[in-house]
């Protein structure tokens, strides 16, 4: 399958209408980042630049606060997001299994994107939802009481095995 990434020119146009909207303030370093990311689901090397010649910021400026918050990225993410939790209840009840289970099934280990850019894994300290041990989230989604035999039908990759 091919990887679909967005042109330059398309980059270009989608934080030239993102800046479009800020003063070039550098209190607004944080929200345009936010802002880029929610658009593209993730932070290109080429924004990253134009954003510190927007805000007349140093690039290193700019890249030390993007990779000081965790929730920026900086490689394409998936369409669709799996967290798996691996809270003191999950992995008391088995989600080493699941982890295992979802990377069989995707191919991919935590924090990598499956080369289609349909999924992104990711691990989190602890979704809360601790009665529902294990738990699995995929985007919006919150899936309890997990199993492997459970993982496939949920990615949708059931072959009716």
């Amino acid at each position: 399958m091919e990887v679909t990434t967005l042109s330059e020119v398309e980059v270009k146009q989608d934080l030239n209408d993102i800046l479009s909207r800020y003063e070039g303030r550098q209190d607004e370093l944080i929200p345009i980042l936010q802002e880029i990311q929610a658009k593209l689901s993730y932070l290109p090397d080429a924004a990253m630049s134009q954003v510190a010649r927007f805000l007349r910021l140093p690039e290193s400026a700019v890249f030390g606060v993007s990779t000081f918050y965790a929730q920026f990225k900086f490689s394409p993410t998936g369409r669709k997001k799996v967290r798996l939790c691996r809270g003191t209840a999950c992995h008391v009840r088995g989600a080493s299994r699941i982890l295992e289970e979802v990377e069989k099934q995707l191919g991919i280990k935590p924090g990598e994107t499956t080369e289609d850019l349909e999924y992104s894994l990711e691990t989190i300290a602890c979704f809360g939802s601790c009665a529902l041990a294990p738990v699995m989230v995929v985007d919006d989604a919150v899936y309890g009481r997990m199993t492997p035999r459970k993982v496939a039908s949920i990615l949708g990759k059931d072959k009716g095995e």
